[in-house]
């Protein structure tokens, strides 16, 4: 489903009503994850009917993407400082290291559902991969027009694995969620280095 179908469904929709249905989701999501949410349940949790939210949505995996994308505190593309080291800082200042630790509890179970639920896959790689996807191009591309990065820099092409990479991989290896401290320096001692930019 695109995004201005969905759109255009949600529209009978106030903006209010929909922020309270997504922090619902959300909720049962961190409670019961990905296979045991039911539309049942966020019907009840939501007092709405099941209808409605197929109507709106289409299905669960459209809802729960949506709802992880509602729940994201700004968004790169917004975000210009004027350097590159500056964007990335304040992109990982978005959030506090308690939201932080809970969304990256939150992404992992996500992730594992992924394996085996395609339409799932899909609506997170439709809906919010593609987007972070084009914010972080836009941020580079802000980069070297300032002369910050050299366009035919190969890591360019890396830079969103490497952001995803640092967050991702700092429970599995270290036993310890991300915080801003963990994640700032690591932009500065791996992402910049690797686009060829100063870290100081």
């Amino acid at each position: 489903m695109s995004e201005a179908v969905a759109a255009t469904r949600r529209s009978r929709i106030t903006p209010e009503r929909e922020a309270e249905l997504y922090e619902a989701v959300l909720g049962l999501l961190r409670e019961v994850g990905y296979d045991t949410l039911t539309m049942d349940a966020v019907a009840a949790r939501t007092r709405s009917s099941k209808a409605t939210l197929y109507r709106q949505w289409g299905g669960k995996a459209q809802l729960v993407v949506q709802a992880l994308r509602h729940g994201k505190r700004g968004h790169v593309e917004d975000i210009d400082t004027g350097s590159l080291r500056g964007d990335l800082h304040a992109l990982v200042a978005l959030e506090d290291d308690c939201t932080m630790e809970r969304n990256s509890a939150l992404m992992r179970g996500v992730a594992m559902a992924m394996h085996h639920n395609d339409d799932l896959r899909q609506a997170f790689r439709e809906q919010l991969i593609a987007h972070e996807v084009g914010g972080f191009r836009q941020v580079v591309q802000r980069a070297v027009d300032r002369g910050e990065i050299r366009p035919d820099c190969p890591a360019i092409d890396f830079m969103l694995h490497m952001m995803v990479g640092g967050f991702a991989t700092r429970t599995l290896l270290d036993d310890q969620p991300p915080t801003r401290a963990f994640l700032t320096s690591y932009i500065d001692a791996v992402v910049l280095p690797a686009l060829g930019v100063s870290a100081i």
